[in-house]
Protein backbone atom coordinates (compact mmCIF):
# COMPACT_ATOMS: atom_id res chain seq x y z
CA UNK A 1 0.00 0.00 0.00
CA UNK A 2 1.09 3.25 -0.95
CA UNK A 3 0.39 6.38 1.21
CA UNK A 4 1.07 10.06 -0.85
CA UNK A 5 2.38 13.15 1.79
CA UNK A 6 -0.79 15.35 1.95
CA UNK A 7 -0.56 18.40 0.03
CA UNK A 8 -0.84 21.41 2.10
CA UNK A 9 -3.17 24.32 0.89
CA UNK A 10 -0.19 26.32 0.77
CA UNK A 11 1.35 24.00 -1.73
CA UNK A 12 -1.88 23.04 -3.70
CA UNK A 13 -2.36 27.07 -4.33
CA UNK A 14 1.63 27.51 -6.00
CA UNK A 15 0.93 24.09 -7.92
CA UNK A 16 -2.91 25.53 -9.64
CA UNK A 17 -1.26 28.34 -9.96
CA UNK A 18 1.66 27.26 -11.76
CA UNK A 19 4.49 28.22 -9.36
CA UNK A 20 5.42 25.23 -8.16
CA UNK A 21 8.37 24.84 -10.30
CA UNK A 22 12.48 25.14 -9.67
CA UNK A 23 13.40 28.65 -8.73
CA UNK A 24 15.03 30.38 -11.29
CA UNK A 25 18.63 31.70 -10.91
CA UNK A 26 19.13 35.55 -11.03
CA UNK A 27 22.00 37.56 -10.68
CA UNK A 28 20.87 40.45 -8.52
CA UNK A 29 21.67 44.11 -10.01
CA UNK A 30 23.39 45.31 -6.64
CA UNK A 31 23.16 48.81 -8.07
CA UNK A 32 25.69 50.66 -6.49
CA UNK A 33 25.02 48.98 -3.11
CA UNK A 34 27.70 48.80 -0.87
CA UNK A 35 28.47 44.75 -0.55
CA UNK A 36 29.83 42.64 2.25
CA UNK A 37 31.60 39.68 1.75
CA UNK A 38 29.53 39.17 -1.62
CA UNK A 39 26.28 40.17 -0.52
CA UNK A 40 24.93 44.08 -1.00
CA UNK A 41 24.60 45.35 3.11
CA UNK A 42 21.07 46.23 2.75
CA UNK A 43 21.04 46.87 6.73
CA UNK A 44 23.37 50.00 5.42
CA UNK A 45 21.90 53.60 6.27
CA UNK A 46 19.37 54.96 3.71
CA UNK A 47 18.79 51.97 2.12
CA UNK A 48 16.24 50.11 4.53
CA UNK A 49 15.39 53.62 6.56
CA UNK A 50 18.02 53.18 9.26
CA UNK A 51 19.04 56.04 10.54
CA UNK A 52 22.95 57.00 9.94
CA UNK A 53 25.17 56.55 12.98
CA UNK A 54 25.01 59.79 14.40
CA UNK A 55 28.79 61.96 13.13
CA UNK A 56 28.15 64.49 15.33
CA UNK A 57 27.38 65.51 18.95
CA UNK A 58 26.73 69.29 17.72
CA UNK A 59 25.62 71.62 15.11
CA UNK A 60 24.80 75.11 14.21
CA UNK A 61 24.88 77.58 11.58
CA UNK A 62 26.38 81.11 12.60
CA UNK A 63 26.88 84.64 10.97
CA UNK A 64 30.98 84.81 10.79
CA UNK A 65 31.83 87.58 8.60
CA UNK A 66 35.39 88.06 9.55
CA UNK A 67 35.85 84.64 8.96
CA UNK A 68 38.10 83.83 5.67
CA UNK A 69 38.34 81.06 3.78
CA UNK A 70 36.00 78.57 3.06
CA UNK A 71 36.65 75.53 5.20
CA UNK A 72 38.23 75.65 9.36
CA UNK A 73 38.98 72.96 12.09
CA UNK A 74 40.04 73.35 15.10
CA UNK A 75 39.95 72.13 18.81
CA UNK A 76 38.16 73.39 21.92
CA UNK A 77 40.89 72.53 24.93
CA UNK A 78 38.90 71.19 28.24
CA UNK A 79 40.14 74.81 30.05
CA UNK A 80 38.35 76.44 26.54
CA UNK A 81 41.33 77.49 25.19
CA UNK A 82 40.98 76.81 20.95
CA UNK A 83 43.90 75.06 19.03
CA UNK A 84 43.47 76.24 15.04
CA UNK A 85 44.61 74.52 11.70
CA UNK A 86 47.89 75.79 11.33
CA UNK A 87 45.94 77.42 7.53
CA UNK A 88 43.78 79.21 9.62
CA UNK A 89 45.88 81.68 11.08
CA UNK A 90 44.68 83.73 13.64
CA UNK A 91 41.18 83.56 12.92
CA UNK A 92 38.28 84.76 14.86
CA UNK A 93 36.76 81.92 15.80
CA UNK A 94 34.95 83.19 18.55
CA UNK A 95 31.54 82.60 16.36
CA UNK A 96 31.48 79.54 16.25
CA UNK A 97 33.05 78.13 19.53
CA UNK A 98 30.53 80.02 21.09
CA UNK A 99 27.45 78.64 19.01
CA UNK A 100 28.69 74.79 19.72
CA UNK A 101 29.01 75.59 23.25
CA UNK A 102 25.68 76.43 23.48
CA UNK A 103 24.95 72.07 23.03
CA UNK A 104 28.20 71.30 23.96
CA UNK A 105 30.94 71.58 26.76
CA UNK A 106 34.73 71.24 26.07
CA UNK A 107 36.51 69.69 24.91
CA UNK A 108 36.13 69.12 21.41
CA UNK A 109 36.83 69.03 17.42
CA UNK A 110 35.14 71.16 15.66
CA UNK A 111 34.67 71.76 11.61
CA UNK A 112 33.10 74.48 9.61
CA UNK A 113 32.15 74.84 6.04
CA UNK A 114 31.24 77.86 4.88
CA UNK A 115 27.35 77.92 3.27
CA UNK A 116 26.81 81.18 1.44
CA UNK A 117 28.07 84.78 2.36
CA UNK A 118 29.21 84.95 5.86
CA UNK A 119 26.88 82.01 6.94
CA UNK A 120 28.93 78.69 8.01
CA UNK A 121 27.56 75.52 9.07
CA UNK A 122 30.12 74.01 11.91
CA UNK A 123 29.87 70.77 13.23
CA UNK A 124 31.63 69.38 16.55
CA UNK A 125 32.09 65.64 18.28
CA UNK A 126 33.14 65.02 21.91
CA UNK A 127 37.10 64.10 22.53
CA UNK A 128 38.63 62.49 25.17
CA UNK A 129 41.96 64.44 26.12
CA UNK A 130 44.76 63.30 28.38
CA UNK A 131 47.82 64.78 29.63
CA UNK A 132 51.06 62.59 29.30
CA UNK A 133 54.38 63.19 30.56
CA UNK A 134 56.31 65.91 28.81
CA UNK A 135 59.15 63.35 27.68
CA UNK A 136 56.90 60.51 25.66
CA UNK A 137 58.47 60.76 22.03
CA UNK A 138 56.26 61.05 18.72
CA UNK A 139 52.71 62.36 17.56
CA UNK A 140 50.63 59.27 17.19
CA UNK A 141 50.54 56.37 20.06
CA UNK A 142 48.82 53.12 19.63
CA UNK A 143 48.41 50.93 23.17
CA UNK A 144 46.86 47.43 21.77
CA UNK A 145 45.70 45.23 25.33
CA UNK A 146 44.79 41.79 24.99
CA UNK A 147 44.58 39.12 26.68
CA UNK A 148 47.28 40.91 29.67
CA UNK A 149 49.35 41.45 26.70
CA UNK A 150 50.26 44.99 26.14
CA UNK A 151 51.95 46.39 22.74
CA UNK A 152 53.25 50.06 22.31
CA UNK A 153 53.55 51.68 18.96
CA UNK A 154 54.91 55.39 18.23
CA UNK A 155 54.33 56.61 14.99
CA UNK A 156 54.10 53.31 13.50
CA UNK A 157 57.23 51.59 15.10
CA UNK A 158 56.95 49.27 18.04
CA UNK A 159 58.47 50.49 21.08
CA UNK A 160 59.64 49.16 24.70
CA UNK A 161 58.24 50.36 27.30
CA UNK A 162 55.09 52.08 29.16
CA UNK A 163 52.39 55.07 29.27
CA UNK A 164 50.90 55.01 32.27
CA UNK A 165 48.68 58.19 32.04
CA UNK A 166 47.32 56.71 28.52
CA UNK A 167 46.47 53.09 30.15
CA UNK A 168 43.80 54.77 32.66
CA UNK A 169 41.41 56.07 30.50
CA UNK A 170 41.18 52.39 28.49
CA UNK A 171 41.31 50.25 31.64
CA UNK A 172 38.08 51.81 32.94
CA UNK A 173 36.67 50.30 29.63
CA UNK A 174 37.92 46.70 30.34
CA UNK A 175 40.96 44.75 29.90
CA UNK A 176 41.58 44.53 26.10
CA UNK A 177 41.35 47.11 24.18
CA UNK A 178 43.13 49.51 21.69
CA UNK A 179 43.61 53.23 22.45
CA UNK A 180 45.11 55.55 19.90
CA UNK A 181 46.41 58.97 21.12
CA UNK A 182 47.35 62.11 19.10
CA UNK A 183 48.86 64.99 20.25
CA UNK A 184 47.33 67.75 20.30
CA UNK A 185 50.09 70.32 21.60
CA UNK A 186 52.99 69.95 23.95
CA UNK A 187 51.50 67.31 26.92
CA UNK A 188 47.57 67.00 25.58
CA UNK A 189 46.80 64.27 23.63
CA UNK A 190 43.02 62.97 22.35
CA UNK A 191 42.65 59.53 22.99
CA UNK A 192 40.06 57.46 21.16
CA UNK A 193 39.23 53.68 22.81
CA UNK A 194 38.30 50.78 21.34
CA UNK A 195 37.36 48.08 23.33
CA UNK A 196 38.28 44.46 21.87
Amino acid sequence: MRFRRRETLHERLLREGGLDQAPVEWEPKHAGLPLLGGVPALDSAGITGLHRAREWDATAAVEAPELRGDEVEFVVLPDGSVLVDEEAGDAPLAPLADALEEQLRPPYRARGVRRRGDVWAIAAKRIEVVELRPDVDGDELELVSRGGERSLTVDGARSFGSVPQLEEPASRRGADYVIHASRLDGKLWEVRVTPL
